[in-house]
């Protein structure tokens, strides 16, 4: 690899091609940070048919521009409104969109690494579900590479595109006997195959990059993350695993995938006004219109894609079985303040220790009781069910009461599950949608996201298996909501922190930096110390330690200030880098949890109880069963009427 001005050269030699890439902006003399982008990755030969790995290419590559993404609504991504940016804040991108030149890949690496380097490799799955793209700036790999780097682990990420809604997972009877005759093995989940086939090409070429094809750890959020847990359980992860390790963030896990048959009952009513019968017809629309249409599938059960036996592999255990925890510190409502949206409160926090040492550098013990069982990192957001807060906000008391019993079809049901979250049809207007989106929350992410975590650690003989709970508040809306762990994670959001001493920094003097102290003119008008993202990418963590107790005479009123944006930051990363090395992010027998309030660190496996509604989940959720619960979220989420109103995504 070599730099020419702001362009840098790589010259592959297994594909015999250069790739011309950039230098990273966020470069610095110390730290270099070289990216690749629009790499194409496999092709698409006509919509609704399995891509093929592309290997082909010039002499020369020009990756310093993203490449087309899959057709979609024009509009803000799923995570520019959820973490609530103006439109002044937001950068400006504009993506083509093409649904055959869709399928491609963006590397961002230290500069100066060949292939002999064989740095593990990273493989970022975007969600937000129809919408979205690998290319987002939000989850843009350079400060992520460079604090790899700089804390002596370094590693390459990537992100990629693939084909979504309806392209990505149409699926009948009829396109499969169409993508039989093609030579296809099985029908739909085509944007999962995509994902497949970057695999591929990772396993295949990354190492000219300077990655190690035998070192990749798959991480992603809400569909990205469920994404993952279908390549966990597909049939391919069993006779070619192609991944080492995988990252699962507040998934959006749904356990009632349909049958081909299913899938084309559902495709046949959202087209009903196309009046369309063949597929070569359905082919020959054009893209806008089909984006039109609101595609509840992500992905099939053709009978080829998933392993035999995937479904019961993943359902919940029996009751007696799948809380170890259950009876001892029983959470109460009134004790977990940030499992409804945020309300501010002064709370101390509940660990004497909040500062977190580094990860436990302790080898990933690799299970081999069965094959395509990696090791997983999963858990959630406190506040997952942000995501659907304005359908929430449209029901009344007295229609939530009669559209629960509909879905339940049990009066009994019904009402257990209504008594359970405080749910009537005196209900105030005031209270309902709290309790609503608790319902949700737990319905749709939380308690699926404990039964996932359950299965895959009864797969694995109890071990394998990391858990973390994200309640750490988002610096803009100030709740941990969906995506607010991808503001810490990837360090690209501009941030309006507050310099305010958190309580659980105990500090009150200036945030040290390892740069120069800021000169008079670097202040603000009012005297304060004006900080930038790159100064804090600097602070560490043991810097405090010799810094005086704070002095404050009472708790302060919880903010996201720099210490605590730092700490929950730098940690997260620190322990996600430390898995992609196959090293333990911490004890696997204790809960991880990001915040509140800064707060980080292990913790015993019973704070779970205080932090997520168990308790319900094991008295008003598992009798119902997971498929019944997930629908009743899904109602929910939908809003009282799927014409009048519609979730983020």
């Amino acid at each position: 690899m070599i730099l020419d001005q702001t362009h840098v050269l790589l010259h592959h030699s297994v594909l015999e091609t250069t790739f011309k890439g950039v230098e990273h902006t966020i470069s610095t003399p110390d730290i270099p940070i070289s990216q690749f982008r629009g790499i194409k990755y496999a092709s698409v030969p006509a919509r609704f048919r399995q891509s093929k790995l592309f290997t082909s290419y010039p002499a020369v590559v020009d990756a310093t521009r993203y490449g087309p993404i899959c057709p979609q609504m024009k509009q803000k991504s799923l995570e520019e409104d959820l973490i609530g940016l103006s439109e002044s804040d937001i950068p400006r991108q504009v993506f083509e969109q093409d649904e055959f030149e869709c399928l491609n890949l963006n590397i961002t690496c230290p500069a100066g690494i060949t292939h002999e380097s064989r740095l593990p490799v990273m493989l970022w799955f975007h969600g937000g579900g129809n919408r979205g793209c690998g290319s987002s700036w939000v989850y843009d790999g350079g400060a992520f590479v460079r604090k790899s780097v700089r804390i002596g682990r370094p590693l390459i990420m990537v992100t990629f595109n693939f084909r979504l809604g309806l392209f990505g997972c149409a699926a009948s009877p009829k396109i499969a006997e169409d993508n039989k005759a093609a030579g296809d093995e099985g029908v739909g989940n085509y944007g999962l195959r995509d994902q497949r086939k970057a695999l591929e090409w990772v396993n295949n070429f990354i190492g000219g990059f300077g990655g190690d094809p035998s070192n990749v750890t798959l991480f992603g959020e809400s569909t990205g993350a469920a994404d993952i847990l279908s390549h966990l359980y597909s049939s391919v992860n069993q006779t070619k695993p192609l991944f080492a390790r995988t990252i699962v963030q507040s998934a959006l896990v749904e356990y009632d995938v349909p049958t081909v048959h299913n899938a084309g009952w559902q495709l046949s009513r959202l087209l009903s006004s196309l009046r369309i019968t063949l597929v070569d017809q359905l082919r020959a629309v054009d893209p806008e219109v089909l984006l039109e249409v609101e595609c509840p599938l992500r992905a099939t059960d053709d009978g080829v894609f998933f392993r035999k036996g995937w479904k019961e592999s993943i359902m919940p255990e029996e009751p007696s079985r799948l809380h170890p925890c259950t009876g001892t510190g029983l959470i109460e409502k009134t004790l977990s303040p940030f499992l409804m949206p945020m309300k501010k409160t002064g709370i101390k926090s509940r660990s004497p220790h909040p500062l977190s040492r580094g990860p436990t550098h302790v080898p990933v013990r690799h299970i081999a009781s069965s094959p395509g069982l990696q090791p997983i990192i999963i858990g959630d957001c406190a506040c997952d069910s942000f995501l659907w807060s304005l359908p929430a906000s449209l029901w009344s008391a007295s229609g939530v009461v009669r559209r629960l019993r509909a879905v339940c079809q049990s009066l009994t049901k019904a009402t257990a599950l209504l008594n359970a979250y405080d749910i009537a049809a005196h209900t105030p207007a005031t209270e309902l949608v709290d309790r609503v989106l608790e319902l949700v929350n737990d319905a749709r992410i939380a308690w699926p996201t404990e039964c996932a975590a359950q299965a895959a650690k009864r797969a694995r003989g109890g071990r394998g298996v990391w858990r973390y709970v994200f309640d750490q508040e988002g610096p803009v809306r100030g709740v941990p909501h969906h995506a607010v762990d991808l503001i810490y994670l990837f360090d690209n959001v501009p941030l309006p922190l507050s310099q305010q001493p958190s309580p659980m920094s105990f500090y009150d003097e200036p945030l040290p930096s390892s740069r120069t102290s800021p000169s008079p003119s670097s202040s603000d008008p009012s005297g304060r110390w004006t900080r930038t993202l790159n100064d804090l990418e600097c602070m560490n963590v043991d810097d405090f330690e010799n810094s005086r107790g704070w002095q404050g005479s009472e708790w302060t009123t919880p903010v996201v200030d720099e210490w605590s944006y730092a700490h929950v930051r730098d940690t997260m990363q620190e322990r996600w880098i430390a898995f992609a090395h196959g090293e333990a992010p911490w004890d696997e027998d204790k809960v991880f949890v990001f915040g509140p309030e800064g707060e980080s660190g292990e913790r015993s496996a019973c704070i779970f109880e205080g932090r997520r509604r168990c308790r319900l989940w094991k008295e008003a959720l598992e009798p119902l069963g997971i498929q019944l619960v997930q629908k009743v979220g899904q109602e929910l989420s939908n809003g009282p009427s799927l014409t009048s109103s519609k979730s983020l995504f």
